[in-house]
């Protein structure tokens, strides 16, 4: 067969030349110098044609849903749509993941094939899009008058562009979007928005000015302690906070040069905030990961890390404003890998937030009295990046019996091609195996040209659609945890699928995928007879301190 290109599948199939030439005369478009995008190959009308699909909606019908994971952002062509926050689940119309039948999950036991098959007609048929992993289903709300009542909400006219937070940001959707009128919206993958947002200086002021304005304004709306606020309260925050990012969004690169050094001394942490410092705001982490350090000695000890949504300074701040004298921070803050954060003043929290909220919990006496025998495992965890990690495959060494039971249930779950190896960095007694670790920043997806791999719409799954894969491998060599595989594929009959040109083995990405089809979960976990495997969220990591031998 020949071998796949970026844009063998299109996103969108029905999207027409005649279309094309509407969006192209849009004035976003039209304003557009094509030189640089071509100079990389990537002409413009190519990427509306394949990048880019029409969306038409009703009144009522829901766009995106707050919780999803998004994998592309939206552009009104015509009509409005409007930002709900807050819906109750049962409004959302959320359909469940597509399990194997009994009869299915039975069969699989007996049909292992050694070997990746692939069915390869579908790799030659344009129906196979991508539509499925964005979301097309059409759900409705059925009184948007009451909605609106019950719920704060905002209108989006004609030219206004969302959903760049979840695409950009690999987030979750912050909020509920639907169609306020009859609306046409462009869908863009975001392949196609990073590819916009690089070569054209236009795109990259309207992308990254509504990244800040609606990162600022939607994480504030979701932080507890602001929930309280009226709107001109938030408003007057959301007006004088300061959006700051800090490291590099594509922090992997250096970071798989520089883990294996002697020390890991070199490894880049840009200071957000240093002990000792006297707070000029209250610091929200709204994407990534950073490390709390105090001093000890000549170097620091790592106390806790913090991931999105949490937040730092606010028990010396509140004390602070309590005792009416000037404390400062007892720990520092750095930024591992990539951070953005939100810095609200100190003033405006005095004056609408710490009147009317409860005293913080005292959370750092705790982990400053923590005795030093604990830091071990803190800073392991930070050097090795598993932080990163919400579902990561451990192994209780002291338990495991190396049966390999869980190795024989993954390949019975995946026709015979196990989708892990029983081996792994240790700490202790416990192992992380080389496996998906379904990352909460998952830098595998930066590169992929086609959008094969994605998050699940519903639960945020880092998963593979193997009719867009076109075996690049920028994936596997993107992921630190080198937990992503490139393998050759086989026909249905089990004949090698080569290159028409070269003649050379095609291959497609494989990796974990958490059995997303198994109607039991993940069968590694469920076949141990030990209980030693367990899979693991690392902004937890309690498990690791019991039954120290």
């Amino acid at each position: 067969m020949d071998r796949p290109q970026r844009w063998s599948t299109p996103f969108g199939e029905e999207m027409t030349e005649a279309d094309v030439d509407a969006v192209l005369r849009h004035p976003l478009f039209s304003q557009i110098d094509p030189e640089p995008l071509e100079r990389r190959g990537i002409p413009l009308r190519g990427l509306i044609r394949n990048d880019a699909r029409l969306l038409h909606r009703r009144p009522g019908a829901i766009v995106v849903r707050q919780g999803d994971y998004g994998n592309s952002a939206f552009l009104i062509l015509q009509g409005d749509c409007r930002v709900v926050f807050d819906l109750p689940p049962e409004m959302l119309g959320r359909l469940p993941a597509r399990k194997k039948t009994w009869w299915g999950a039975l069969a699989q036991l007996w049909t292992g094939r050694g070997f990746e098959r692939r069915d390869t007609t579908a790799y030659n048929s344009v129906t196979a899009t991508v539509a499925e992993q964005a979301g097309t289903g059409s759900v409705f709300l059925q009184d948007i008058p009451a909605v609106i009542e019950q719920h704060k909400s905002v209108v989006l006219h004609e030219g206004a562009l969302f959903g760049e937070l979840a695409a950009l940001g690999r987030i979750p959707r912050i909020a509920t979007v639907v169609a306020d009128t009859e609306a046409t919206l462009l869908e863009i993958r975001w392949q196609g928005l990073r590819d916009l947002r690089r070569n054209s200086p236009q795109w990259q002021e309207i992308i990254d000015g509504t990244y800040r304005k609606n990162a600022l304004n939607s994480h504030l709306q979701a932080t507890p302690i602001f929930k309280h606020l009226a709107d001109n309260e938030l408003q007057e925050i959301a007006h004088a906070t300061l959006f700051e990012t800090y490291g590099t969004f594509d922090w992997f690169a250096s970071y798989m040069q520089l883990r294996d050094s002697a020390t890991g001394s070199d490894l880049q942490e840009p200071a957000i905030v240093e002990e000792g410092d006297y707070a000029d705001g209250l610091l929200l982490l709204r994407a990534g990961f950073a490390r709390v350090t105090a001093r000890l000695g000549n170097g620091h000890r790592t106390l806790t890390y913090l991931g999105a949504g949490d937040a730092h300074g606010l028990e010396e701040l509140y004390e602070a404003w309590r005792t009416q004298t000037r404390i400062p921070l007892a720990t520092s803050l750095r930024a591992v890998g990539y951070v953005d954060a939100l810095r609200v003043p100190t003033a405006l929290l005095e004056k609408f937030v710490f009147p009317r909220i409860k005293p913080p919990e005292k959370k750092l006496a705790a982990h400053l009295q923590r005795p030093l025998s604990d830091d071990a495992l803190q800073e392991w965890l930070v050097h090795e990046r598993f932080i990163n990690g919400t579902r990561a495959m451990v192994i209780d060494l002291n338990r495991c019996t190396r049966c390999d039971d869980c190795v024989r249930a993954c390949a019975a779950s995946h026709d015979g091609n196990p989708r892990f190896l029983r081996s792994g960095k240790t700490f202790d007694h416990w192992m992380v195996a080389h496996a998906c670790m379904h990352c909460a920043d998952p830098v595998c997806l930066i590169g992929c040209p086609t959008g094969a791999i994605h998050r699940s719409i519903e639960g945020g799954v880092v998963v593979i659609n193997d009719l867009t894969c076109i075996g690049c491998g920028t994936c596997a060599s993107s992921c630190p945890y080198e937990n992503i595989f490139m393998v050759p594929i086989r026909d249905v009959a089990g004949a090698p699928v080569l290159d028409t040109d070269t003649r050379s083995p095609i291959l497609k990405a494989t990796k974990c995928d958490l059995c997303a089809e198994q109607l039991g979960g993940p069968s590694c976990v469920r076949a141990c007879p030990h209980d030693a495997l367990s899979r693991t969220d690392f902004l937890n990591p309690a498990m690791f301190q019991s039954e120290r031998p």
